[in-house]
């Protein structure tokens, strides 16, 4: 497919063109030019009329399959630039939801992108038929009003159906998280803008060989592996890329997999450390607001600059102190902050403060486990070794235990009949 791209800048807020060229390639565009121009936005064409007529002359001169917009589009100007370029127009988010129709496999993936792109297609649904009851003849995809009519009652009961999926997967997942913490693993979320080397630094935790490239949401099916933290068992699981301004239709389709991040004992913010710092500023930013928008800032939240084999160690020094001072200055809370090469496996400063952090967590406090019967002891000390951290131990008749343990395994040391207190 050839296009032709669209970028409105604000006055005060440039679009990332590089980023635009690269979601067009990822969606497998071939891009025949991009047009920018500096304004407001023009209420009916989000663009101003003189640039569309530029446009116009750029398809007779090109003759494109479509005109991509990078902005956000609203319903009522989707359906007037169409009028005027008499050619299939779409906009930033239809856009990433063609990157993710071809990214999904999973059923999982697969039904929230098909409720994005219902969500999506909602309100022009809606625009087509107000247009068309005051004589604007502009059906949705070439439809009547009564096709059009039909189409929206599909729209609305097919929702209604993913979204009782959806929950019917999220149920099977509670359930199997619950049974996770039951057996003591620390729940681990990778989180950050896309690109940024999540699947990667999953590969480097767990030791895994699972695809990871260097393309713009590579990963949309929840994906969860074990690891260990200096002996403690722990799981890793790899969601969606964030991207600005990600819009609430996306955010709510994609929930039952975003819910791993709301859900993990501790978050891991991946940032590309090699880019130029206004990208880690403006990428770091973006993953902030869609954690706010998740209600997840209150967790334990690990800053981790990937790829700093990509860059000098001075230069890494100054982007974390500039990173320290950004979450400082805008009154971000934040457990630390570890530089790592995902791809060199290189992890060191992470598992450093992974496990500073674990036993911070709520799970975990400080116990006296008395185990009456000395051939118990070996048993009793290898569980409490991968659950928790073991403080000192008093051998006797009754051989004493100070450690730090997960609650939710106080039912696996009963029933190796040991006795539990809460020292005083």
């Amino acid at each position: 497919m050839r296009a032709i791209g669209v970028i409105r800048h604000s006055p005060n807020r440039r679009v990332n063109k590089e980023e635009f060229e690269e979601l067009l390639r990822s969606a497998g565009y071939e891009i025949l030019a991009i047009v920018e121009q500096t304004r407001e936005e023009h209420p009916k064409y989000n663009i101003g009329p003189g640039k569309l007529q530029e446009v116009k002359e750029l398809i007779k001169e090109l003759n494109p399959d479509r005109i991509i917009f990078a902005n956000p589009l609203t319903p009522s100007q989707s359906f007037n630039i169409t009028k005027e370029l008499k050619i299939d127009v779409i906009d930033k988010w239809q856009l990433v939801l063609e990157i993710f129709e071809k990214r999904a496999h999973s059923k999982e993936a697969k039904l929230q992108v098909e409720l994005a792109n219902l969500q999506y297609e909602l309100p022009l649904v809606k625009e087509a038929i107000r247009r068309i009851k005051l004589g604007d003849r502009a059906g949705f995809k070439g439809m009547g009003e009564y096709q059009t009519q039909q189409y929206l009652k599909h729209i609305r009961y097919r929702m209604g159906k993913i979204r009782k999926e959806l929950e019917k997967v999220k149920a099977d997942r509670e359930v199997k998280r619950k049974r996770r913490e039951e057996v003591g693993f620390i729940l681990v979320a990778l989180a950050g803008y896309t690109n940024a080397g999540k699947s990667t630094l999953l590969n480097a935790l767990a030791d895994e060989n699972i695809e990871a490239k260097t393309q713009m949401f590579t990963t949309l099916d929840t994906t969860t592996r074990r690891f260990t933290i200096n002996g403690k068992r722990a799981l890793i699981t790899d969601t969606v890329g964030f991207i600005d301004d990600l819009p609430p239709f996306i955010v709510e389709a994609f929930h039952s997999t975003l819910e791993e991040i709301v859900r993990a004992d501790i978050v891991l913010l991946v940032l590309d450390s090699s880019e130029p710092w206004r990208e880690i500023k403006r990428k770091f930013l973006a993953s902030i607001e869609v954690l706010k928008e998740l209600k997840a800032l209150d967790k334990p939240i690990l800053v981790v600059l990937n790829k700093k084999d990509l860059t000098s160690e001075e230069e890494l020094s100054d982007k974390k102190k500039a990173i320290e001072e950004l979450i400082s200055r805008k009154g971000i809370t934040v457990s630390g902050i570890a530089s790592i090469s995902a791809k060199e496996r290189d992890l060191k400063e992470l598992y450093t403060a992974l496990e500073e952090v674990m036993f911070t967590l709520p799970k975990y406090r400080l116990f006296e486990i008395l185990v009456k019967e000395r051939e118990k002891v070996p048993k009793v000390i290898a569980l409490i070794n991968s659950i928790g951290e073991i403080l000192d131990v008093k051998y006797g008749e009754t051989t004493r235990i100070s450690a730090y343990i997960q609650v939710g395994m106080i039912k696996s040391l009963t029933k190796m009949g040991v006795e539990l207190k809460h020292p005083s």
